[in-house]
């Protein structure tokens, strides 16, 4: 495109109108004035914390749900009520948000504790100092009065996977030693088993409450999209049966109203891109189609090494094939694909348990087959569209900086 014909573009979409109010009421992060089909939830989590107004330490509280069921939603709700009366009524009561999965946040115990002393508006070097040590600067700055911090660990589980659940445990039992404050930790997952997975020492340590979080039923996802879409779009935007429809695509993904909200989004981009003022049904189907695209490459983009060095292997043998493959038939290739990139060969083994952790991903889809005395195998295919294969290939061979 011409510099003047791009120039012209972005005039003509400036002057363009938009079939959006606000389309932030679509986006994840968006906190609605009221959540519906959540009374039962907030209730229970405002029971657990309301005695920390009166500076009266609550138990930790883990809350689990699938994606997409109002758990950090809800719990931002509570907090941030609890938090706005706290400033009112001079109560010394602090709430801290950090996402574990965020890189450079927690993916280090050392690196989650500057997070957190950042937090009370101090810097620290993000490497460097002895782990004591940074845990000695968060100390003095917490029980420098009296106060009590209710940090939320969003993605829990995520920690405990990158660190080690002795993170938890020192967490805890800081509070022994704190004069004057006390920190209460609300632990997020969509793993509904994450507690279990704790040694128990740390889970006897936590004296924790729990809370579950129940997919939404289609019905109730119709609510929320049609509380949302007032907000979002101008009058007669949606053509009849669009939210019905993406209500129906969200229910049948274990209820995930996130998932329901892009939709809807990604389907009025995708219909003000054809510069139309009605977001139709099909529009549903596309924006379906570029999200599962989009997701995709996302998790191909975020995988480890050796799962990319694994799923190049899948890929070369699979374009050069177009077949199912089997487990054994990728580990020579694998064993070449680490030799050129200067990886450590896993073992036959290791790399079955990758190629079960790209199926579970959706990238693969890999059957366990039978073969008599001779044992199991995986038969492989490719679950990752047609039409980014080659896009895939890319950005395996950039992330294992292949020529």
């Amino acid at each position: 495109m011409k510099k003047e014909s791009l120039s012209n573009f972005f005039e003509d979409f400036l002057n363009k109108e938009s079939i959006f109010l606000n389309k932030q009421a679509l986006q994840s992060s968006f906190t609605p004035e009221t959540i519906p089909h959540r009374d039962l939830e907030i209730k229970q989590i405002a029971d657990i914390l309301a005695p920390s107004l009166k500076l009266e330490k609550p138990s930790n509280l883990f809350i689990y749900g699938k994606t997409g069921t109002g758990k950090t939603l809800t719990t931002k709700h509570i907090t941030n009520n609890l938090s706005k009366i706290s400033k009112e009524k001079n109560i010394p009561l602090r709430t801290i948000y950090l996402n574990c999965k965020l890189k450079r946040v927690a993916d280090t115990e050392y690196r989650l504790v500057a997070q957190l002393i950042r937090e009370f508006g101090q810097e620290i070097a993000s490497t460097g100092l002895p782990t004591d040590e940074v845990y000695k600067t968060f100390f003095n700055i917490v029980d420098n009065k009296k106060q009590l911090i209710l940090l939320v660990l969003d993605e829990i589980d995520q920690l405990v996977k990158k660190t080690g659940d002795e993170i938890l445990y020192n967490l805890v039992r800081i509070n022994e030693e704190l004069k004057n404050a006390q920190i209460v930790v609300i632990g997020i997952s969509n793993n509904l088993n994450f507690i279990d997975t704790l040694d128990p020492r740390v889970r006897s340590s936590l004296s924790e409450e729990e809370i579950v979080f129940p997919p939404y039923n289609a019905i109730q996802i119709q609510e929320i999209l049609k509380q949302r879409a007032k907000e979002a779009f101008k009058e007669n935007t949606l053509e009849e049966g669009v939210i019905e429809k993406c209500a129906a695509y969200a229910a049948r993904e274990h209820g995930d109203a996130r998932r329901a909200l892009e939709l809807l989004r990604v389907a009025a981009e995708v219909a003000e891109r054809n510069n139309l003022q009605k977001v139709k049904i099909g529009h549903i189907d596309q924006a379906e189609d570029k999200i599962e695209k989009d997701r995709i490459i996302d998790a191909i983009a975020h995988q480890p090494k050796q799962s990319k060095a694994t799923l190049y292997a899948i890929l070369s043998l699979y374009i050069k094939r177009k077949e199912n493959i089997f487990t054994g038939d990728i580990y020579e290739i694998y064993k070449k694909i680490s030799s050129q990139t200067g990886l450590r060969p896993l073992t036959q083994r290791r790399i079955s348990d990758i190629v079960a952790e790209l199926d579970m991903l959706g990238i693969i889809n890999a059957k366990v087959i039978s073969k008599g005395r001779h044992g199991r195998t995986r038969e492989i295919s490719i679950s990752i569209p047609p039409t980014i294969l080659q896009k895939t290939k890319q950005i395996l061979e950039e992330g294992l900086a292949l020529s």
